[in-house]
């Protein structure tokens, strides 16, 4: 079992040279508080990583990494919109106990889970935004991306939960920032690294970091 070591959360650099009109920009988490064994691993942070750069069928990839905060999470990804004004967004997100990559239908306007975020807050339940609808659907592609993966041997699934932490609070801002307007977007959740799993206990599903690349490549060319 090789164990994985993760640089650091790529810094932002806001220049308008970085804008491209096939851009599509890809965000991981940093690790949180739901990384067994206290490991520092998520695997949204290697992807958005690994693939920063690289073109994946008729996109250039914009690879970042987001706080695990409610709050910053979303600044810092509004930071990059104005940066790289992409035509595609797909946040990525770890989701432990998953075994297929899940891609996930809906966002809800709800904040409530058990686990405090990477700035110390809990919410135990609270609308995300008071004003904004209940819910929003991804206006990504969803079944022609998990049918990708599914014909090529990978574990795939559309998801109808999000949570209620911060993958789903990125989700549902995400797309209430993008309400009116025509850029696809979504939210993809991916399960454990092995490294994980063997910390979280026996019969905990994982998948391996090439698998998920391949899945995630996928996902992106049939976009």
């Amino acid at each position: 079992m090789v164990h994985m070591k993760l640089e650091p959360p790529l810094k932002i650099s806001v220049t308008n040279s970085r804008k491209s009109s096939k851009t599509l920009l890809l965000t991981g988490f940093e690790p949180f508080g739901d990384d067994p064994g206290a490991l520092s691993l998520n695997p949204s942070t290697a992807i958005a990583q690994a693939l920063h750069g690289t073109k994946i069928g008729n996109w250039r990839i914009a690879g970042h990494v987001l706080p695990c905060e409610y709050g910053g999470s979303v600044r810092v990804l509004k930071t990059l919109m104005r940066e790289y004004a992409p035509q595609v967004i797909l946040c990525l997100g770890q989701a432990g106990g998953r075994s297929a990559i899940s891609i996930e239908r809906i966002a809800v306007n709800w904040d409530e889970a058990a686990l405090v975020d990477n700035a110390g807050i809990l919410r135990t339940g609270q609308p995300i935004l008071k004003t904004a609808p209940a819910a929003y659907f991804s206006s990504l592609p969803i079944h022609a991306m998990r049918d990708a993966l599914l014909s090529k041997g990978l574990p795939a699934e559309i998801s109808s939960t999000a949570g209620h932490f911060v993958c789903n609070h990125v989700f549902f801002s995400l797309m209430h920032s993008l309400r009116g307007r025509k850029t696809p977007a979504g939210f993809v959740h991916v399960p454990y690294l092995p490294e994980q799993a063997a910390q979280a206990g026996s019969n905990v599903p994982a998948m391996s970091l090439p698998q998920m690349l391949d899945g995630i490549k996928l996902a992106i060319k049939s976009i």
